[in-house]
């Protein structure tokens, strides 16, 4: 065990084993964004093994999804997974993929909101808004709000267990001083501010929207998850820019080790399937499924309803 293992733990408190405790998913149309690695393509690997109606692995190339089917197809050979082309950092490639899933579907069961840049270069997105927070937080939140419709039709429905799962970090907690969401800099690079404090800025988003989420549609079932540091290609740009940023994180990963793709998938896997009466709506989980306060900010209820507001506001200002 590395010696401050502690400060990455694994504490599966609910023993939770995706090949036994993912229910039959018969009939059910699941929605991963990221799904080609890490995270994202663990869990639509495991969920393929329990008979879903159709996960759509959403990807910004088909290069990219075949890539991932030569796993999940080995793993789960008669799954339907199908290519969704999506551009997070684009609200146009998001607004195309809605569409492409409304018109090919009747119905949405689970949304894992997975994908994410982390550390990124500072920059904009093609709409104007600093380039992690757009990916993190403003194409999921358009997704999220395009699928809404579809996604109450479906919980309406008896017997449906809809789920909406934002995959977060622990970085969300980094956002101790200043405002918490530097509004009036979001469609700026902050080029004045460190890549990995705007990083934890998009993750705190991903929190406050899972409770704004949860507040608004309590007929969802909305949740946020830390994976946990997990050994993926997300911290590759931090690595190669060999900056504060990456020194800092191999220096943690020696000490505290960094957890494999299989157990860092296990939280989002988990709060997309496990017993709904056990799974608290708007809650915010670290792995393996154990229910954390997160920081003070996460638990700011004016701040996630001015975030909720803000991005509103600017998906109508571009047309969404």
């Amino acid at each position: 065990m590395p010696l401050l293992g502690f400060l990455n733990p694994l504490d599966n408190v609910h023993k939770f084993d995706p090949d036994k405790d993912v229910p039959d998913l018969a009939g059910k149309v699941i929605i991963v964004t990221g799904g080609n690695s890490g995270c994202g393509k663990e869990t639509v690997l495991q969920l393929a093994k329990h008979n879903p109606g159709c996960i759509y692995l959403a990807a910004r190339s088909p290069a990219k999804y075949d890539d991932a089917m030569k796993d999940i197809s080995a793993a789960a050979p008669n799954a339907n997974v199908r290519f969704l082309k999506m551009d997070l950092s684009s609200l146009a490639s998001v607004k195309q993929a809605a569409d492409q899933v409304i018109a090919d579907s009747d119905r949405v069961d689970i949304l894992v909101n997975n994908a994410g840049i982390m550390a990124h270069p500072h920059g904009l997105s093609k709409d104007g808004f600093e380039i992690q927070f757009a990916t993190n937080h403003m194409g999921h939140a358009l997704f999220t709000r395009l699928l809404l419709p579809l996604m109450r039709r479906t919980a309406s429905q008896p017997g449906s267990d809809v789920r909406i799962v934002n995959v977060s970090s622990a970085a969300a907690h980094l956002m101790t001083t200043g405002p918490g969401i530097y509004f009036e800099k979001l469609k700026t690079p902050m080029e004045a501010h460190n890549p990995g404090v705007i990083y934890g800025q998009s993750k705190l988003a991903n929190v406050l929207h899972a409770s704004e989420l949860a507040k608004r549609y309590p007929d969802i079932l909305s949740t946020s998850v830390h994976p946990g540091r997990v050994e993926t290609n997300l911290t590759n740009v931090m690595f190669d820019a060999n900056g504060i940023n990456g020194r800092f994180q191999r220096v943690f990963d020696s000490l505290a080790g960094a957890l494999t793709v299989q157990q860092g998938a296990l939280t989002q896997i988990w709060a997309a399937t496990w017993k709904r009466t056990e799974v608290k709506n708007g809650a915010y989980y670290v792995p393996v499924g154990k229910e954390n306060p997160g920081s003070k900010r996460s638990r700011d209820v004016e701040l996630a309803k001015k975030l909720w507001e803000w991005t509103e506001t600017e998906l109508a200002a571009k047309g969404y």
